[in-house]
């Protein structure tokens, strides 16, 4: 094994030496409180140690090796059978069941009945699509590309209107702004945070199904005048956050150089030359790879990233985060603070609470992670701006978001998610049973509190191992130099040291619901 294969092992090595020395601990439970048996700085203080052990695993034994990112990888189409199995029929398959689904969800909001339990759109919209499709992305691949509904909506349309007007493209063809970037989906993508943690409205099945009509006008408009792929790439807010988590997966599509890319505008090429990930060239492409890499390589391999692209990731690390906090009693104490502050019957002091957190966490990570990246500016002798030190280190980030994800909501995703099991009989709640499944119960047994406590601490450790890692391998591209690599990395360990113990805090606080 080489020694560029060997520096995509050493986080699992780093991780598992940390965790290995990590104390036993017990945390709260679902409905009932339990007290941690030591006190929380010594979690905080061994997560904490866990990431600096595994900076200086991964400091002394990956190589300063400037240049192009290299990796191993396996192309599953070199598997007989394969192409066939994971190919056109399986695609159309897929995109019949996306497309069967959305419109499932459309007819339950609007027709079924108004009680979020008995009614299949909240629980498919906020467990099974937001959490479980974010989870299955990050960890398999991005499937959101293959059964986003207005993309095959738009694409059917594109079709029927080559029949009738062969040559003639549907849409008007405007230019997408370069100076625009994805400014669009994180506007889109804060406005869907709003609805989920501070819209009271959120699990109303008529105001989730009229939701999804607005967004689906905004989406196919922009695909209308901007052109379908365009609008994927910039304006269709999950597209952009489900490509960012997809990053992090263990599979890839790959079209060998960037001549593939030309429709796009090498928009979609890797710092690699490769084009990876990209609808728009796969759907020209006449061959491809289908590739198992390792996990989270794919965050290195980032192109160009401006302000709109550092935006949105740190909002997605701030949204899940804010998400996180909300569930403690701390922030109950603010909500019921504002609840009282303000004139009740006419402003509720609960949503501006939220909406104010919502807003303000966001900035608050902005500025921290911008003051860090200044001290990596002047820990390098200024050999790199901080924005840009602040851009090229930003995708290092997602392996917290990620985890941060994982811990927060496994436990939601288990028990919330067997709702659909009485479901798939009766979404619409009107007395189906077509499966004979509507009288299902659910298990609250299917996990536990010391179990969420113990995967909360690994997977947070873990992530900011994997992040720390990441960002070690992003500074090795930048300079070579071990000097200056490791130099600019430990304002960066700062960084991820106290995320590890602020996250560590929000998932002990114990709440009762």
């Amino acid at each position: 094994m080489s020694m560029k294969e060997l520096k995509f092992l050493l986080p699992l090595v780093a991780a598992a030496v940390a965790l290995g020395a990590a104390p036993t601990v017990w945390a709260h439970g679902f409905g009932d409180r339990y007290d941690l048996p030591v006190p929380l700085s010594y979690f905080a203080v061994g997560g904490g140690a866990a990431v600096v052990l595994s900076f200086a695993i991964i400091g002394i034994v990956v190589e300063a090796e400037k240049g192009a990112l290299v990796y191993p990888r396996f192309n599953l189409f070199q598997i007989s059978g394969a192409r066939f199995l994971l190919g056109q029929a399986t695609a159309w398959i897929l995109r019949l069941a996306g497309l069967f689904l959305f419109f499932l969800v459309l007819v339950s909001g609007f027709y079924g009945d108004s009680d979020p339990v008995s009614n299949l759109a909240p629980t498919f919209i906020w467990v099974i699509w937001w959490v479980g499709m974010g989870f299955f992305i990050a960890l398999f691949g991005n499937l959101w590309a293959l059964v986003n509904p207005w993309k095959i909506l738009y694409g059917w349309a594109e079709s029927a209107h080559q029949l009738i007007r062969s040559g003639k493209q549907l849409g008007l063809g405007v230019k997408y702004p370069e100076s625009a970037g994805i400014w669009p989906s994180v506007i889109l993508f804060f406005c869907f945070a709003w609805l989920e943690s501070a819209f009271s409205g959120s699990s109303d099945p008529r105001n989730l199904a009229l939701l999804a009509v607005i967004y689906s006008l905004i989406t196919l408009t922009g695909m209308f005048i901007f052109g379908k792929h365009e609008w994927l790439r910039h304006g269709e807010a999950f597209s952009v956050v489900f490509g960012f988590l997809a990053r992090f997966s263990v599979t890839e599509m790959r079209i060998k150089g960037t001549t593939s890319c030309v429709a796009c505008g090498d928009s979609c090429a890797g710092e690699d030359g490769d084009c990876v990930n990209c609808s728009q060239c796969l759907e020209t492409a006449i061959d491809s790879e289908f590739n198992l890499r390792p996990p989270a390589v794919g965050l290195n391999n980032i192109g160009k990233v401006g302000v709109d692209v550092l935006a949105m990731v740190i909002l997605l690390l701030a949204t899940v985060t804010f998400d996180g906090f909300s569930a403690t009693p701390e922030w109950q104490d603010i909500q019921t603070f504002f609840f009282w502050l303000l004139p009740r019957g006419t402003v509720d002091g609960i949503t501006v609470a939220a909406t104010l957190g919502l807003i303000g966490v966001p900035l608050g990570f902005a500025m921290v992670y911008i003051s860090f990246a200044h001290l990596m500016h002047r820990a390098v002798r200024r050999e790199t701006p901080t924005i840009d030190m602040a851009k090229g280190f930003v995708f290092s980030l997602v392996p917290i978001a990620l985890a941060y994800n994982f811990a927060h909501f496994l436990s939601f995703l288990l028990i919330q998610g067997q709702l659909l099991i009485p479901l798939a009989s009766d979404p619409l709640g009107i007395g189906w049973d077509l499966f004979g499944t509507v009288g299902y119960t659910i298990n609250i047994r299917i996990t536990n509190a010391r179990f969420i406590w113990f995967f909360s601490v690994g997977v947070i450790v873990l992530g900011h191992i994997i992040a720390v890692y990441l960002a070690h391998i992003r500074a090795i591209a930048m300079y070579g130099n071990r000097d200056l690599v490791l130099r600019s990395q430990l304002p960066m360990l700062g960084l991820m040291v106290v995320y590890t113990i602020t996250s560590l805090w929000i998932v002990s606080r114990p709440i009762v619901e």
